[in-house]
């Protein structure tokens, strides 16, 4: 595996604790509670990053409204704490995987 690659994921889960707990101590909109940040994947120029997310109310439009506007206020938290002459964009992503997993075990 190249160099290149482990950077990329040891940033995206740096990117994803931080996340975390900005998301927990930081966030003060309502919308956004209850949150769990599942996996993050970045681009290889690091100017983007794809957030995935999961929250145990299931996939709703205010959530995301909310993660969405919090998306600059995230990103700038992040400039301060990552050492990194590039902060990716963040883009949440409702991850429906868990919830599927939830639902295949109940039918089984």
């Amino acid at each position: 595996m190249p160099k290149d690659y482990a950077r990329t994921d040891r940033i995206a889960e740096q990117i994803q604790r931080e996340l975390a707990q900005l998301l927990r101590l930081e966030v003060k909109d309502p919308r956004v509670r209850m949150v769990t940040i599942t996996g993050v994947e970045v681009t290889r120029d690091y100017s983007h990053a794809k957030v995935f997310y999961t929250t145990l109310d299931g996939a709703n439009k205010a959530l995301q409204d909310g993660l969405d506007r919090a998306a600059g206020f995230l990103r700038s938290q992040l400039a301060h704490t990552m050492k990194l002459r590039v902060i990716p964009q963040l883009h949440f992503v409702f991850d429906a995987s868990v919830e599927r997993g939830t639902r295949l075990s109940q039918l089984i």
